[in-house]
């Protein structure tokens, strides 16, 4: 009796594990496995997305299409200038308004919540504000150029210029996420810390070179990572502004895809676009946590152990 009764109790934990987590491994395999199998599934046949399951085999020649592909080679070329104007601009900006609003200002609690408002807004509402701003005929921002006597700018309508307006919409929406991650990491590192750096001679900017920047690597890192994934899968903002154009100028992966999947029924071959789209999301996870986030996941496993 004293060696069943144990393992019983295991098994009606075990159970009880089960029963509470179905629901949510139903979901998951239902709304994220499921479609992914089926992606890659989809990704060797030419299908329209109509009539049962895909029949006609192709085996490689969607990703071979992709390869020659201008328009999806343009696309990862844009990606890339995202995440480097992303991790260049948008992450340092946020980080410099962190900091900031940490000190000890009048009104900051109000300027937080007026810098963080932009996230909480829903992407077709920020593509449709700005579009009536950068409107290149009675938009706002011309308006106010016009006072120190620049031209109209045409600021979804020029190639040369679109992805820097997409750019300047995607910082207003997402710097102020950013930020809070900033500020909730900095008020995480001890006062004592910096106030012995100040009292060992330290002027302001050693401090946050050599306390705070350090202290905040784990912050910065994650802030990093969540800009390159939504980077790489932008999508809402690009299409309800310039749905790609002006000649594919502003297309991503991710529009590329929904163009030929929605509105040209070539399913297969959007399949495969969205199959590299997690491929490279997936490898760049997998690198990114193995070689750049190594020491904050052992942290956090170290502390975890140490809590059972």
């Amino acid at each position: 009796m004293k060696t069943t009764r144990p393992r019983s109790l295991r098994l009606r934990g075990f159970t009880t594990i089960l029963l509470f987590l179905l629901p949510a491994l139903v979901l998951f395999f239902g709304l994220v496995v499921a479609p992914i199998l089926l992606a890659f599934y989809a990704s060797v046949f030419k299908w329209n997305g109509m009539r049962g399951l895909p029949t006609d085999f192709i085996g490689m020649a969607n990703f071979t299409r992709l390869l020659a592909d201008e328009v999806f080679l343009g696309d990862l070329w844009r990606g890339l200038l995202l995440i480097i104007l992303s991790v260049a601009i948008q992450l340092p900006l946020s980080l410099g308004i962190a900091m900031l609003l940490n000190q000890r200002i009048r009104g900051r609690a109000f300027f937080r919540l007026l810098f963080f408002a932009p996230y909480v807004l829903s992407e077709a509402i920020t593509a449709v504000l700005f579009m009536m701003i950068l409107s290149p005929t009675e938009g706002l921002a011309n308006y106010i150029l016009g006072w120190f006597g620049v031209d109209p700018l045409d600021w979804f309508a020029d190639p040369s210029s679109v992805m820097m307006s997409v750019f300047i919409v995607m910082t207003w929406k997402y710097f102020g996420f950013h930020m809070i991650l900033y500020i909730a990491g900095r008020q995480g590192i001890p006062r004592e810390l910096t106030e012995a750096a100040q009292i060992d001679g330290a002027t302001g900017w050693k401090v946050f070179r050599y306390v705070t920047l350090p202290l905040l690597g784990p912050t910065i890192r994650i802030s990093v990572f969540l800009s390159v994934i939504g980077a790489i899968q932008l999508f809402d903002l690009v299409w309800i502004i310039t749905g790609g154009g002006p000649s594919h100028s502003s297309e991503t992966m991710a529009v590329t895809m929904f163009q030929f999947g929605f509105k040209r029924f070539q399913v297969g071959y959007a399949s495969a676009i969205s199959v590299v789209m997690f491929l490279i999301s997936l490898v760049f996870a997998v690198f990114y946590q193995r070689y750049v986030m190594r020491r904050d996941l052992e942290g956090a496993s170290t502390v975890l152990g140490d809590q059972r």
